[in-house]
């Protein structure tokens, strides 16, 4: 311990972008964060004014548009500020405290599917139970657990990480603080992190995917035994936009931790870690809207009642 030099910051290497292109990548990803925080404000807001979506189905969807919102908060600014200013260091308390943030709300997220999919479960397998089955009380019961899960997985792994000490080397390879990057320049035994690793992992990502899987099994067997094509319509309808955001986030996650690759490893966690943190928070609000009426209505709904309120004040 004599020998080694506290580490105070980190220094974040970021995108592997050419200087010529920086500017270029910069708006881009500033386009894309405000893309992101305005299509899922928009999707907030509505739910919380409109009253025909105060519903289960609802509740969960803000909830999982607040946690893409904060999701990609937690990294983007910090990215666009190291692109515009060249200085891409973070102190030790700040990517701790990014680290914590990000394994939060995404974690939130794989819980927050889950419920969802149990959601989608009930209305086409049990449409005229529904409302019984997926009570108000039963939705904010799998929210405050969902919630509850999140901080308790996401603080152990944080104060594990507070435990090790680093050496001299303190450039991360990434454009944030990534737990599996900060534990390679740990100095001391990460044996104990890396196998809260392994379990807790398996808790927030393989539970909840089988999970969904098995929900949707149950969901096509039930579609299967549907023999009108306007049913199948409605339930494939119902299904789709969960389906597509289930598919992005985990299509992601998959491909990066259980799909490894000797070549490039660094650039491919790269690339994949901007498509689960800056691409899937921005499309899931386009996913949601644009083919869902009850969102289109309340827009429609929302729009009118404004701009109604704004002739009769002038």
């Amino acid at each position: 311990m004599g020998n080694q030099t506290v580490v105070s910051e980190f220094l974040l290497l970021g995108l592997p972008i050419r200087p010529d292109q920086q500017d270029l990548f910069y708006t881009l990803f500033l386009a894309m964060y405000v893309t992101t925080v305005l299509g899922n404000l928009l999707i907030l807001v509505l739910i919380c004014l409109d009253p025909h979506l105060h519903t289960p189905m609802y509740l969960l969807l803000s909830n999982l548009s607040f946690s893409d919102l904060c999701f990609s908060s937690v990294t983007m600014p910090k990215l666009l500020q190291d692109m515009r200013s060249h200085i891409s260091s973070i102190s030790y308390a700040g990517c701790l405290t990014q680290m914590y943030f990000f394994l939060l709300f995404a974690d939130l997220e794989s819980f927050l599917l889950v419920a969802m999919a149990y959601d989608r479960y009930v209305a086409i397998c049990f449409p005229l139970h529904y409302t019984a089955i997926l009570s108000p009380r039963l939705c904010l019961s799998l929210l405050v657990l969902s919630w509850v899960l999140t901080i308790c997985v996401s603080l152990l792994h944080t104060l594990l990480m507070a435990r090790l000490s680093f050496c001299a080397d303190n450039v991360i390879p990434h454009f944030f603080c990534d737990m599996s990057a900060l534990l390679k320049l740990a100095c001391s035994d990460t044996q104990i992190n890396e196998m809260v690793i392994f379990i807790l992992g398996g808790l927030v990502i393989i539970v909840p995917f089988l999970l969904i899987f098995s929900s949707y099994a149950q969901i096509a067997s039930s579609i299967l035994k549907v023999r009108s094509a306007r049913g199948i319509r409605k339930a494939f309808s119902t299904c789709g936009s969960h389906l597509s955001v289930v598919s992005l986030f985990y299509g992601t996650i998959i491909g990066l931790y259980l799909c490894p690759s000797s070549n490039n490893s660094t650039v491919k966690e790269t690339v994949m870690a901007v498509m689960y943190t800056v691409v899937t928070p921005m499309l899931n609000p386009f996913i949601y809207s644009l083919r869902n009426q009850d969102i289109k209505g309340a827009l429609r709904r929302v729009f009118s009642k404004w701009t109604i309120s704004f002739f009769f004040n002038q």
